[in-house]
């Protein structure tokens, strides 16, 4: 869907180029960023977000972004009454409010991929797991998942989410800072004996450290999924900082780009 295409004749043409390429749909609420040149417009770009997607009840601008322990940016709603939504993603459903929350409804595939390697009867450890977009999946597979997040919103919401996807004997959820829980956790008690089968660190900006803690909750020959936001001229020292922590590098790919030469990188390790 080209949203400068739907505009024209509404934005004045020496604007036209600066009318978002990207916008996203999370469940019936569409989510744009609007640049201060386009102030005025905003009513006319929510109207045709809704017009574009029949079924749109909400549209919020983002002013802000991901800010504070909790991952949430700022919005401002420009249409409708509610953020509240449910959110259908690879066969399962997540109830959300998205001013409240942080979703990236474009990691879908790559959540997917992920998801196709749990084997059943795993144990899964997923910290800064969210609403759960890498926690339902790995439970549907068969495994048994500890998740860990710190914003109390989106734990109500996996809460909820695994109710409503009927995946209550499979996950255990534990609200907290996610290094906090790491220290308290004990074999035998609060997680595998031999540790987790596999990992899954869909990590924040910045935290990057936490690779190092969740290897050592992974058992030898067990795997980790960790995403890190670099430079493409960054990768080769990383690989390299990663096999001397006794990690295998498998696979890694990028999947999705945050800022002006800064990528998310999706990396698949072995614990050596």
């Amino acid at each position: 869907m080209n949203l400068q295409d739907e505009l024209k004749g509404i934005v004045e043409d020496a604007l036209l180029d600066r009318v978002p390429k990207r916008f996203d749909y999370i469940g019936d609420v569409a989510v744009i960023s609007i640049p201060p040149e386009l102030e005025t417009y905003r009513g006319d770009i929510a109207e045709k977000l809704v017009s574009m997607r029949g079924n749109t009840r909400a549209v919020l601008n983002k002013v802000s972004r991901l800010e504070g322990k909790h991952r949430v940016a700022g919005f401002e709603l420009l249409l409708g009454d509610s953020t509240e939504t449910v959110h259908r993603e690879n066969g399962y459903a997540y109830r959300l409010d998205v001013r409240k929350v942080f979703f990236n409804p474009r990691l879908y595939w790559e959540r997917g991929r992920v998801a196709a390697k749990v084997i059943p009867s795993e144990n899964v450890l997923i910290p800064f797991c969210g609403v759960g977009p890498f926690v339902l999946p790995a439970a549907g597979k068969g495994a048994g998942v500890l998740a860990i997040e710190l914003n109390p919103d989106a734990c109500a919401c996996l809460r909820e989410n695994i109710r409503l996807n009927r995946l209550d004997e499979k996950i255990t959820v534990v609200q907290g800072d996610a290094e906090e829980v790491f220290r308290q956790l004990e074999p035998g008690i609060s997680m595998p004996e031999q540790g987790f089968d596999r990992a899954i660190v869909p990590t924040p900006y910045g935290l990057d450290r936490s690779l190092g803690e969740v290897a050592g909750l992974v058992r030898t020959g067990g795997s980790i999924h960790f995403y890190t936001f670099k430079a493409e001229s960054q990768l080769s020292g990383l690989i390299e900082e990663y096999e001397k922590m006794g990690l295998r590098v498998e696979f890694f790919r990028r999947s999705g780009n945050v800022a002006p030469g800064i990528s998310r990188w999706a990396f698949d390790l072995v614990k050596k």
